[in-house]
């Protein structure tokens, strides 16, 4: 992601894990910070600049696991895709807050 974030001629800036974004995780019945992996600025195709958030995760941890038994993997798989549930919601909450200035993307949506 970081060497095409360099060389795409569309990426005006990009950082690495520098926006904290809090999530409450009822999983451990706490507050949390959640760092998006990458945040950008891009010129998208019309010329103007879209604000972006984009988290690369395992296409496995972007859906709930598909095992119905409930064995040590299946539990801390259904913990996993929770917690990145939590992060992903907090992530559109706060683009929402921004009035669209920022989107959320996760990198099954790059495929």
């Amino acid at each position: 992601m970081c060497k095409f974030l360099d060389l795409n001629e569309n990426v005006i800036s990009w950082a690495s894990e520098e926006l904290a974004i809090p999530y409450f995780s009822p999983v451990d019945d706490k507050w949390h910070r959640y760092y998006p992996d990458f945040m950008c600025k891009i010129k998208n195709k019309t010329g103007s600049i879209d604000k972006l958030i984009i988290e690369v995760k395992p296409e496995k941890q972007t859906k709930p696991p598909k095992s119905k038994k409930q064995t040590r993997n299946y539990l801390r798989e259904m913990k996993t895709f929770a917690i990145n549930t939590y992060k992903w919601e907090a992530a559109e909450k706060f683009c929402q807050k921004m009035v669209g200035s920022l989107k959320s993307y996760r990198n099954d949506l790059f495929k």
